[in-house]
Formats: C-alpha cells, sequence, structure tokens
C-alpha cells in the first residue's frame, strides 16, 4: 500500500489515515487496552471491478464485516471507510491487498477464499494468502485445479522438492486429488512417462479371488475414488485410451509386488489400511526418474486387530531419511463442506478426551498389579 503522500504504483491501494483517542468520542481509561481509535481511508484502483471485490449483494464484505465485528467499515464508490483499533485495520488492508493481486491474476473470489485469507493473515504464516490461492496445479475443460490453504500449499511443493512424500491428515484436506494433480502436471510435461494409482482393498484382505466377478469387478469398488478424481483432471474420453496404453494404471496394491516403476509418478492411497510389510513392498517399487506420494488418515485404520498400520510405523523408520518429507495436513486444511471441518475437529477433541480419561486407569491397574 502507499499512503496519499506518493504516486500510487499501477493496482495498488491508495490510503489516508489519521488516528485519534477514543477518549475524544467517550470517557476511556488511557492506560486500558483497546482504547486507541484510528480512522482510514482506503481507495481501491478505479480497474477493478466493486462487484468483483465485495461480491454479489456485498456478501464478501458482509464475511469481512464478521471476521471483525469490532470494526466499522463503510463502502462509498471504491473507497473503504474505515474505523477502529490499528491492529484490525491493518489486517483488513492487508487484506485487501490480497483479495486485489487474486483478483488480478483472474481469480475468482469466494466467500471461501477470503475466509482463509483472514486466517492466514491472522496467523502470520511465511506465504501470502495470495500466492497460495493463485497458484496453478493443472487445468482441464477450464477449470483449474489449485491449492486452498497454507498447507496444501507446502504439500504442493514438498511434492516438487522430495522424490517421496506422505500427506498425512483427515478426510478432506485434498491429501489424493492434489497428489493426482501434480501426477497428471507431470504426465504432461513429459517429466515422467505415466501414472500409477494404487490402494489396499482392505475390505477384501486383497484376496480378490474370493470376489465374484471378473477382475475389474472384483477391484473396481476399491479403486473408483482414484478414477472419479481422474474424470476432473483428464479428459474422460481419452482416459480409457492412456490405460490400454499403460500410460495410466489403476492397480491393488498387491499388483505391486515384484515390481520396478522407473520413470513414474506413483500415488499409494488410503496408505493407513498397509501393514508395515506392504509398506516396505510398495517404496521399495521405487525406480529410476520416478516420484512416489503416500497418502492416508491414521484415524481411519481398517486392518484386522493386532495388525499394525504401516503408515504409522514408517514414520519412525523413515522420519530423518534424505529426499522423503512428511506433510501433516490438519482440519484448518479440510476443503470440502464447511461441516466437514467442524466433524473432524469434534471428532479429534473426543477421541483425546477419551485418551485422558484412560489414562489414570491404566495407571491403576498398574499399580494394583505391582502389589
Amino acid at each position: 500500500m502507499t499512503s496519499d503522500d506518493h504516486d500510487p504504483q499501477p493496482g495498488a491501494l491508495k490510503r489516508s489515515a489519521h488516528g485519534k483517542h477514543a477518549g475524544n468520542d467517550k470517557a476511556t481509561d488511557p492506560g486500558a487496552p483497546g482504547d486507541v481509535h484510528a480512522e482510514h481511508t482506503v481507495e481501491i484502483p478505479p480497474d477493478v471491478s466493486m462487484v468483483t471485490l465485495l461480491g454479489p449483494r456485498d456478501e464478501l464484505l458482509r464475511t469481512v464485516e464478521r471476521a471483525f465485528p469490532k470494526l466499522t467499515i463503510h463502502v462509498r464508490g471504491n473507497v473503504f471507510h474505515l474505523a477502529g483499533a490499528p491492529a484490525d485495520m491493518a489486517l483488513v488492508e492487508d487484506l485487501l491487498d490480497e483479495l486485489l493481486t487474486v483478483i488480478d491474476a483472474g481469480q475468482p473470489l469466494n466467500r471461501d477464499a477470503v475466509e482463509r485469507s483472514i486466517g492466514m493473515l491472522r496467523g502470520r504464516t511465511r506465504e501470502r494468502p495470495a500466492d497460495v490461492l493463485t497458484m496453478n496445479i493443472v487445468s482441464s475443460r477450464g477449470r483449474t485445479i489449485r491449492p486452498k490453504t497454507l498447507g496444501q500449499k507446502e504439500y504442493v511443493d514438498a511434492i516438487d522438492d522430495h522424490t517421496i512424500v506422505f500427506g498425512i491428515g483427515p478426510a478432506g484436506t485434498g491429501k489424493t486429488y492434489l497428489a493426482m494433480a501434480k501426477a497428471v502436471a507431470a504426465l504432461q510435461a513429459k517429466q515422467v512417462n505415466r501414472i500409477i494409482l494404487t490402494r489396499p482393498a482392505v475390505e477384501a484382505g486383497e484376496r480378490l479371488g474370493f470376489l465374484p466377478g471378473t477382475l475389474n469387478d472384483k477391484i473396481d469398488p476399491y479403486l473408483r475414488p482414484l478414477y472419479d478424481a481422474l474424470h476432473d483432471m483428464i479428459d474422460p474420453d481419452s482416459i480409457p485410451r492412456l490405460m490400454a496404453a499403460g500410460t495410466i494404471e489403476v492397480a491393488p496394491l498387491a499388483f505391486m509386488r515384484g515390481r520396478t516403476l522407473n520413470d513414474s509418478f506413483i500415488i499409494l492411497d488410503e496408505a493407513q489400511n498397509t501393514s508395515a510389510e506392504q509398506m516396505k513392498m510398495f517404496l521399495t517399487r521405487l525406480g529410476f526418474g520416478s516420484k512416489m506420494v503416500v497418502t492416508g488418515d491414521v484415524t481411519q485404520i481398517d486392518l484386522p486387530g493386532g495388525t499394525q498400520s504401516g503408515l504409522r510405523v514408517v514414520q519412525d523408520v523413515l522420519g530423518d531419511v534424505e529426499g522423503i518429507h512428511f506433510s501433516r495436513l490438519t482440519a484448518q486444511d479440510v476443503v470440502r463442506h464447511r461441516l466437514v471441518s467442524a466433524i473432524v475437529e469434534a471428532y479429534g477433541e473426543f477421541d483425546a478426551r477419551g485418551a485422558a480419561s484412560a489414562r489414570p486407569a491404566n495407571v491403576v491397574r498398574a499399580d494394583r498389579g505391582s502389589r
């Protein structure tokens, strides 16, 4: 931003400001927190559509107002009039800068983008919100796939920078979807020759011979989510041709045994349902010129009782190996329906309470056993 004392750069905000003590309006203890009141005027460049910035029926403006309830915001023409605590005003001014950058990049604004931008600014993250929201991975049929949270961007950056990346986090954080987008982008850029997508068919114990139907009939239910994601990223008419040529392969984890996968982008989904032995088997399929992404949620393990999850074990075994990176996504990175994030957080708190209540009982039993 630039003040009115200087010529603004093209596309920059023009800002004028004056501060006043809240005591000018009403009696306030000068030593009390929050007693400083200021007013700022922020002018939006004339070439920016205010409808785009404010949203239909001022929906995005209302989102900002809800996030800063103690700040008074009035918009007249292309000028924002702000009044309130200087810290709140500084955040809103930074927010406007970020949103204008997103608009300049040709990206649409919505409530989710505004809320996530506010969260990143309040968290003083290393990345600018605009850098996160304008990062494009792959485009298909007029739709662009990009990260929507800081955690997702760091995950995508890690895939660029490391040979093997583990994406660990709850449902809805985009672990598999973003990995597949990176795989498609790598294939289109001729960085790899093929994409291999795999999942453990844990419900059948990977004993697919016991299931009725042809091989495709047996494995299709377990691999359907991967097919669905592919259809979002690649022309559906070309997928059968690419699969017939071996350029894209979707198969159960059991089919990876004994292979060496060169010049490939390989994704293992639902990795929490692998055993330690299966995880080792998969990781050692890595060949020259290949990249691996392993995704999973350690809170949704469906393995038979007594079987240790390979995704849990591998964090202890490979945590310090160069070229391998562990990205941990959280409920803050959930990009499905708003309720999904709330559900993930609520279950996390419930599990934490259950673990805490179980500890004293274990201590008592141990004490009794030692007598």
